[in-house]
C-alpha cells in the first residue's frame, strides 16, 4: 500500500482490507465481522489475478483501488500436466486495451480445441491449464466496440498533414490506426471513410475493426511503412513445450491518432475547454411554413469542429457549404444535422455555411435550433486547446448564447460484459448528480451521486456493481433535469 488519506480520519485510525475483485460490493469482512486482510492463492489461480485494495473511515465510508497479483509456478511445484497461455493487450503507451476478445485455437492429436476470454482493466488474458503439451495453437484478440472511442475531426487534421507531408506520422502504429478503410495504404479515402464515422452516416467502419491487435514482438523493416510487411495480428506456436505468459500485443485504436482514446476504465478522459468556437447567426421570428435561410458564421478561425445542430420545428431543404467546405462534410438525420469539418492546410479562413430552412411550427429562431451532442459530440479544435460548440444569436444588437444543454447519451460499449461508461452532459456547475441503474420491473440494482463542473462527463460502470444479465435501464440526475436510457448487460 502506497498510501491512502482520508479528510477527517487521521491515517492511523483507517482500517485496510483486501479481496478478489466482483466478489463483493461493500469492504470486505471475515465472517466475525473482523476486516478481511489476506487472500490464499493456490495451483488453480495461476497467472493474473485482480484484487480490489481496500480502505474505510472511522465513520464506515468506503473505497478501493483495483490492481492484480501474477501468480507463477516458477519451480514447478504445481506439476500440471497442461499448459498456460496468457499476455496483454497494451497500447503503444503502455496502457491495458480492457474487454477485448481473446480466442485461443489450438491442436491437439488432430483435435480442435477453441477457448474464448476477455482482457481485464490491465489488458492481461491469461487461458490457465488449457493446451496438452506438444499442442500447436495461436491467439487472435479483437475487439469491435465503440468504433468513435478517440475518434474526432482533430484526428483527419493529423491525417492530411501526414498526407501533404507537412507532419509525418511519427510511429507504424500510429499509420495503421491512419489506415482506415485497411487498404494498406494512408490516402483521402480514409479521411473520407472516417468522417462518415464521426457525422453518424457510418454506425461502424465497413472495412475495418474498431481495434487492431499487433504482435508485440513485429519489427517493421520500414517504420515509415509498416505495410510493406505482413502486419501480424495473432502469435501462432507449434509443439508449445511449456506454459507461456509473454503472448503480448500491441492495441491500435483505428482512427485515432491523437491519442484521444480511453483503452480502459482506470484512464480519464481531461475534456476540459478553456474557451468557446461560437457560430454567430441573427435571430428573428418564424412562421409556420415559412422558408428562410440561416449563415452559420465562425467566430474565430480553427484547425477543425464537429457537432450536432438539433432542430424544434424546422426541416432541412438544403445545405450551402461554404469557403473550403463540401456536402460530404454534413449529414442530415430528420430533425438534426451533424457537421464535421477540417481546415485545409494552408488555408486560414474562418467557417460559414448556410442551411435553407422551413419552419414547421412558429418561433423564435433561438428557439428552434439547439447545439447538441446526440450524434455527432459537439467539440472544436485550434492547435492547442478543444473547444466548446455554441450558437450566438444576435438581434438588435444583443446577443444571446446557446450551447450543449444538459444530454444522456448511450452508454459505450453497448452491449457490454465487464464494464460501460455513461455519458452525459451539464450545462452548469451541479453540486449533486445521480446514476441510478435499474431491472424492467424497476428493482434498482445500483446507485451513486457525485459532484461535477459543467462539461461532458461519465460514470463507469463495472459489472462487480451490478450482478445481472439482460435488459437494464439507467436514469442520471440533477436537481434540474434527468433522462432514462436503456443498455444491455451480457455474460
Amino acid at each position: 500500500l502506497l498510501s491512502a488519506e482520508d479528510n477527517s480520519t487521521p491515517n492511523n485510525y483507517l482500517v485496510y482490507g483486501i479481496r478478489r475483485a466482483g466478489t463483493g460490493t461493500d469492504f470486505p469482512v471475515n465472517p466475525d465481522g473482523t476486516p478481511q486482510t489476506e487472500i490464499v492463492f493456490t495451483c488453480a489461480d495461476l497467472g493474473t489475478q485482480l484484487i480490489e485494495l481496500w480502505a474505510a473511515d472511522v465513520a464506515g465510508n468506503a473505497d478501493f483501488c483495483e490492481t492484480y497479483v501474477l501468480v507463477q509456478d516458477n519451480i514447478g511445484i504445481c506439476n500440471n500436466s497442461a499448459a498456460t497461455v496468457a499476455g496483454a493487450l497494451q497500447t503503444e503507451e503502455g496502457e491495458g486495451v480492457q474487454d477485448a476478445t481473446v480466442d485461443l485455437n489450438g491442436v491437439a492429436n488432430g483435435l480442435p480445441s477453441i477457448n474464448e476470454v476477455f482482457s481485464n482493466v490491465n489488458g492481461g488474458y491469461q487461458f490457465s491449464n488449457a493446451l496438452p503439451f506438444g499442442a500447436d495453437y495461436s491467439v487472435t484478440p479483437h475487439s469491435d466496440s465503440d468504433p468513435l472511442n478517440g475518434v474526432n475531426t482533430y484526428d483527419l487534421v493529423l491525417i492530411s498533414r501526414h498526407i501533404l507531408g507537412i507532419e509525418p506520422l511519427s510511429s507504424p502504429y500510429l499509420l495503421i490506426a491512419a489506415d482506415v478503410n485497411k487498404s494498406g495504404t494512408v490516402t483521402t479515402f480514409d479521411i473520407v471513410e472516417l468522417r462518415k464515422l464521426i457525422l453518424g452516416t457510418y454506425p461502424e467502419l465497413p472495412n475495418n475493426s474498431s481495434w487492431r491487435f499487433i504482435d508485440a514482438n513485429q519489427q517493421f523493416s520500414s517504420p515509415d511503412n509498416p505495410f510493406a510487411d505482413i502486419i501480424r495480428e495473432n502469435i501462432s506456436v507449434a509443439q508449445l513445450q511449456s506454459s507461456t505468459w509473454n503472448d503480448d500485443f500491441v492495441g491500435v485504436k483505428v482512427g485515432d491518432v491523437d491519442h484521444s482514446a480511453i483503452p480502459n476504465n482506470l484512464v480519464y478522459s481531461d475534456d476540459r475547454t478553456s474557451s468557446s468556437l461560437l457560430f454567430d447567426l441573427e435571430d428573428r421570428d418564424v412562421a409556420t411554413g415559412e422558408v428562410i435561410e440561416v449563415p452559420f458564421t465562425a467566430d474565430q478561425v480553427v484547425s477543425a469542429y464537429q457537432f450536432t445542430l438539433q432542430l424544434n420545428g424546422m426541416k432541412v431543404l438544403d445545405i450551402l457549404p461554404g469557403e473550403g467546405m463540401d456536402l460530404g462534410q454534413f449529414a442530415v438525420f430528420g430533425d438534426r444535422v451533424t457537421t464535421a469539418w477540417d481546415q485545409p492546410s494552408g488555408q486560414s479562413v474562418k467557417a460559414r455555411f448556410m442551411l435553407r430552412l422551413q419552419a414547421e411550427q412558429s418561433g423564435k429562431l433561438s428557439q428552434l435550433l439547439k447545439v447538441s451532442s446526440s450524434i455527432t459530440r459537439a467539440m472544436g479544435f485550434t492547435e492547442r486547446e478543444k473547444l466548446e460548440i455554441g450558437l450566438r444569436f444576435n438581434q438588435n444588437g444583443q446577443p444571446a448564447l446557446s450551447g450543449v444543454g444538459f444530454e444522456l447519451y448511450q452508454n459505450t460499449p453497448n452491449p457490454w460484459v465487464s464494464t460501460t461508461q455513461i455519458g452525459f452532459h451539464l450545462p452548469t456547475d451541479e453540486e449533486e448528480v445521480k446514476l441510478t441503474v435499474y431491472d424492467v420491473t424497476g428493482r434498482v440494482l445500483y446507485s451513486e451521486q457525485k459532484a461535477f463542473e459543467r462539461g461532458y462527463h461519465f460514470f463507469n460502470l463495472d459489472k462487480s456493481l451490478v450482478d445481472f444479465v439482460g435488459t437494464l435501464f439507467y436514469r442520471v440526475e440533477t436537481v434540474q433535469e434527468s433522462a432514462v436510457k436503456t443498455m444491455i448487460k451480457t455474460r
